[in-house]
């Protein structure tokens, strides 16, 4: 795989008050679909707003990803990860109880709705996702895509008259075992 490692720098504060690296935690990936999907959890928080005193919301964290309960979205919290997709990668189309921003890093992807809308985002587009129905797919069949994504947990989401729930199509998905990429 051409994308570069990653390695996430928690900060903290020194008795003094000072700025100082709490942690250096080096990518931890999970694989999917024979490969052509890897995740890695940057951070969780599992309150809003998160509680930064006594390192509170490292020590949450921790718990969270050694607990094997963490799904794609935190009840009452918030979710960093990293998504590599490998080329050609068939999109999963799917929706999450959460408002997401999705970062395109390196790459270019194809999000699709599922009305049948779809647009082309590159390197640095934002997309925000507010509860909808959808799906990415790798528009390279030679290189890698990286997003970065940010879910928030949310109130539901009514549309149509009707409450919409999280829907994983099925591929329900352990997102806290590690296994090195």
């Amino acid at each position: 795989m051409a994308l570069r490692p990653l390695t996430s720098y928690i900060t903290s504060h020194n008795a003094s008050g000072q700025a100082i690296i709490h942690s250096t935690v080096p990518a931890q990936w999970v694989r999917y679909d024979d490969d052509s999907l890897a995740f890695d959890v940057v951070y969780t928080t599992s309150s809003f707003p998160v509680d930064l005193n006594g390192e509170a919301d490292i020590k949450a964290h921790d718990d969270l990803l050694s607990s094997g309960k963490l799904r794609l979205v935190q009840p009452g919290g918030t979710v960093c990860r990293i998504v590599d997709f490998a080329p050609g990668n068939k999109a999963l189309i799917h929706r999450t109880k959460s408002l997401d921003y999705g970062v395109v890093l390196e790459g270019e992807v194809e999000m699709i709705l599922d009305s049948g809308e779809t647009v082309i985002l590159g390197r640095g587009d934002v997309a925000v996702q507010r509860g909808t129905m959808h799906g990415w797919r790798n528009t390279s069949e030679t290189e890698w895509l990286r997003m970065l994504f940010v879910l928030q947990d949310c109130r539901p989401v009514m549309a149509g008259g009707e409450v919409l729930g999280e829907d994983l199509a099925g591929s329900e998905i352990e997102l806290s075992k590690k296994s090195e990429k």
